[in-house]
């Protein structure tokens, strides 16, 4: 047995953290799926910016939806759709298999409607709709301005993502607004089960925290985090309020760690997969890790619910004078910031493409 189709049984789930056209066409991703247990896979803007500006593989896809008069979002939310409904249609099996719990992919709405809870609710409803696949996630960012949306959409039945979460309070947030979601749903007489992921960024930690800790608490803060907010995600749906929304159906968001890529050259590749293999939760991963696990990879043992180990290791961090709630802010405004910065890049490459395109008739 491959090492990533052990973690796969040990009920962690492995999904993958990126999407191109070449991906889909060359069968790379089918064999992803039936060789390396890979159940799902996540995009970002980034990933499209890099993928549209840097081959032809969307030159026909821009050049019709450009003949059609569309903008430069709407040419992005086309090509993207277009490649996430077929790896939907790819990970359905899974889905089904699941009951809705895995065998997702997922899209993220606008940065650009950050601060407006209402738009930022319309567009996931209307991406969804589009995609009309039960099996797509709608990223929706996890900042205080998205919280509503987040529980809006829920309500709506959108199947979200829940993006851009580093700290503990931050993660417990987002659990809380997927939780009020499910409960007007119940409330209001609707089926209780909407599926859900919050995603918690692991490598940033370290570092943000590079020149800030001494050297023996070098590379450690995000696996801290990550094995924190596993305790805390499993007291949070052990609760009395929680059993009740079980027993109408509702099913807990899953947690799922994200950013596990090793930046440090001098790091494992695979250090926030070896020491995050938990169960009940999935591990979105870039291509090249996903291959270094399933080459060498190995676990010792899986997270464990109870609290004092985290605490422990956490405390190292606060004695040494991390605000780990502050620096969790610092990290999720820099994403925020990135965020727009790659859409603001996605739409000037397509802006270029367009013109590369015409140009070229």
């Amino acid at each position: 047995m491959n090492p990533t189709t052990a973690l796969n049984r040990a009920g962690q789930s492995l999904w993958l953290d990126t999407i191109t056209r070449d991906l889909l066409t060359s069968g790379t991703l089918r064999h992803y799926i039936d060789d390396l247990a890979v159940t799902g896979l996540t995009s970002n803007p980034t990933i499209y910016d890099k993928a549209i500006g840097g081959s032809a593989a969307y030159d026909d896809h821009v050049r019709a939806a450009t003949a059609r008069g569309a903008g430069a979002e709407d040419v992005f939310f086309d090509a993207a759709l277009d490649d996430l409904t077929r790896a939907a249609d790819l990970f359905r099996p899974v889905h089904d298999l699941t009951g809705g719990v895995d065998g997702f992919v997922s899209l993220e709405v606008s940065p650009l409607l950050a601060y407006d809870r209402t738009a930022t609710t319309e567009q996931a409803a209307r991406l969804h709709a589009m995609g009309s696949r039960p099996n797509l996630f709608i990223k929706i960012p996890g900042t205080p301005e998205g919280l509503g949306a987040i529980e809006d959409s829920i309500f709506a039945g959108i199947p979200i993502n829940v993006t851009l979460l580093f700290s503990p309070a931050q993660y417990l947030a987002a659990a809380e607004a997927y939780t009020r979601g499910i409960e007007r749903r119940v409330e209001a007489g609707l089926p209780a089960f909407v599926a859900s992921v919050a995603s918690v960024f692991v490598s940033r930690w370290d570092g943000i925290v590079a020149d800030r800790v001494p050297a023996e608490l070098q590379l450690q803060l995000g696996l801290a985090i990550g094995r924190g907010l596993y305790v805390d995600y499993r007291r949070f749906f052990a609760t009395d309020r929680w059993q009740r929304l079980r027993n109408v159906g509702a099913r807990p968001q899953r947690l799922l760690f994200a950013s596990t890529g090793t930046k440090d050259p001098t790091a494992s590749d695979i250090l926030y997969v070896a020491g995050l293999a938990a169960p009940h939760t999935v591990n979105t991963m870039p291509e090249g890790t996903l291959l270094a696990y399933a080459d060498h990879g190995t676990f010792d043992r899986l997270l464990s619910a109870d609290p004092s180990g985290p605490a422990a290791d956490l405390a190292r961090f606060t004695a040494a004078g991390i605000d780990i709630e502050a620096v969790g802010l610092e990290l999720q405004q820099q994403g925020a910031a990135a965020f727009v910065a790659s859409w603001t890049s996605l739409l000037e490459r397509i802006a270029a493409k367009t013109a590369e395109v015409a140009a070229a008739r």
